[in-house]
Parts: structure tokens; C-alpha cells; sequence
């Protein structure tokens, strides 16, 4: 796979562009003699390279890789944090949360591509994501209780939105471990691959997922975000407003016209 372009964001997240993969973009961590253990320097890049993402209208999709073999991400770093006073702890709180809320926050569709270890805060961070592709060596699990805390990278809340209440509370109250094939039946993760093809797969669905009109990318993630969890009337209200943001859109004109003109689509991406 061609790197056509690599933006360093500190010394541990690294944002990839490939020339097989127009217009998506992978989002590396690379902090890998710590198996990506997020740190506060690796925190703050994440959420560096999240904000120079979201403002980039070239980027229509966004994979969230790992450059270490036998993890996605280990969580906190638990030896930087056993080093800190309370004071340094509350300090270092928004840094932290910036990294989750960065990565939940990014306005195209993202993916998230799972292999090894992704527990606390790696899952977070992969549960932050639209979608999750793991291979056959994938273990995820919130195991925070274990350590006296609680899962603290919306793990609370993503968690159930995916498996429901019961589950979600199951598997953070009992901390435990869910290997790849229970985590794909319990809809922890999307889709399943051969162990070693996670990123490979992850890719190449973005680049599928990419094809389509920005525009109407960025406006049906928004729908689907905003409309979760209301009435249905509610979130009728917000599907409509995201449709009224694409109907009169230079996407929607030239999605209609390529269609008609049995041709594919050239975006203006407005």
C-alpha cells in the first residue's frame, strides 16, 4: 500500500494518506513500545490530528489504525497515572477526555480497524468510531472496575447504545475479557476478518464508503448521531433538517445528473 503523504502529530499519531484509497484518511497509533498505551503527549495528538481532520473537506472517511502487531491500544497509561497527585490527575482530565470526544466527534464516517488488545481506552476509542472491524486476534473489554475506576472515555455510553443496557452493564460490572468471535455475536464488533487483515479491510471499506457524495456522508452521520436514542417523531425533525442541508447541495445536482447520465459521480463536495 502507496503512502502518498504522512502529517506527524506529536511522536505517538501519525495521519496517512494512500494512493490506493482517495479521500480517506488513516488516523495511525504509533506508540507501539507501550502498545499504545494513551499518555497525556499521546492524548493531546490525538486530538490535534482529530481537529486538523475534521477541518480537512478533502477527508470524506476516517480509519483508526494501530502500527503495533499484537494491540490496537492497551487503554490509560496506568504508569504515567500511578505517578500522578490528585491535582495533576484533575489537571490532566480534559486533555484526556479531548482525545475521545475528538475522535466521537469527527464529522465524516470512521472506522476503526481492531487487532490484539483494544481494552478501556483502546475500546473507547474503537467504540468512538461508526464502525469496527476486528480480525480473529481481537480481545476488547472495559476492565476500568478492576482498577477502581469506571470506563471514562464514554464507555458508559457508547457501550450500551451498541449491545444494550443488560450487556453493557454485564460486561463492565464483570470487567472481563470477550475474544473475537463473542465480541462479533454480541455486536461489540461490526465485521470479522482473518487475523493480520483488519487494516487492509478497514481501508478498503472506507474507500468503498468514500465514493460517495461528501456532503451526503458527513449530513447522514450527523442524522444518525443526533436522531439516536429520541422519539420518533424527534428524530424525524432531525432527519429532516440534515436533508434539507444536502437537497439543494452541488452534491445532490451532481448525483442526480450522473445517475441519468449513466456515469460516475464527480463530487464538488458542497
Amino acid at each position: 500500500m502507496t503512502v502518498t503523504s504522512e502529517q506527524r502529530f506529536g511522536e505517538f499519531v501519525a495521519v496517512r494518506r494512500h494512493e490506493e484509497h482517495e479521500h480517506v484518511a488513516e488516523l495511525v497509533l504509533d506508540r507501539p513500545k507501550a502498545m499504545n498505551a494513551v499518555s497525556t503527549a499521546m492524548a493531546r495528538s490525538i486530538g490535534a490530528a482529530c481537529e486538523a481532520l475534521g477541518a480537512d473537506r478533502d477527508v470524506r472517511v476516517t480509519v483508526l489504525t494501530s502500527s503495533h502487531e499484537r494491540a490496537f491500544c492497551v487503554g490509560a497509561d496506568l504508569k504515567e497515572r500511578n505517578s500522578f497527585t490528585d491535582a495533576e490527575l484533575v489537571r490532566q482530565r480534559p486533555t484526556a477526555r479531548a482525545a475521545y470526544t475528538g475522535v466521537l466527534e469527527l464529522p465524516m464516517p470512521t472506522i476503526a480497524a481492531v487487532h490484539g488488545f483494544a481494552l478501556g481506552g483502546g475500546f473507547e476509542l474503537a467504540l468512538s468510531c461508526d464502525l469496527i472491524v476486528a480480525d480473529a486476534t481481537a480481545v476488547v473489554g472495559l476492565p476500568e472496575v478492576s482498577v477502581g475506576v469506571i470506563p471514562g472515555g464514554g464507555g458508559t455510553q457508547l457501550l450500551p447504545r451498541r449491545v444494550g443496557a443488560a450487556r453493557a452493564a454485564e460486561l463492565v460490572f464483570s470487567a472481563r475479557r470477550v475474544e473475537a468471535a463473542e465480541a462479533r455475536e454480541l455486536g461489540l464488533v461490526d465485521e470479522l476478518v482473518e487475523a493480520g487483515r483488519d487494516r487492509e479491510e478497514a481501508l478498503a471499506l472506507g474507500g468503498r464508503i468514500a465514493a460517495n457524495s461528501p456532503v451526503g456522508l458527513r449530513a447522514a452521520k450527523r442524522a444518525l448521531r443526533l436522531g439516536h436514542g429520541l422519539d420518533l417523531r424527534a428524530g424525524l425533525e432531525v432527519e429532516d433538517a440534515a436533508w434539507r442541508s444536502v437537497a439543494f447541495s452541488g452534491d445532490r445536482a451532481e448525483g442526480v445528473a450522473a445517475f441519468n447520465e449513466k456515469r460516475r459521480p464527480q463530487w464538488p463536495g458542497e
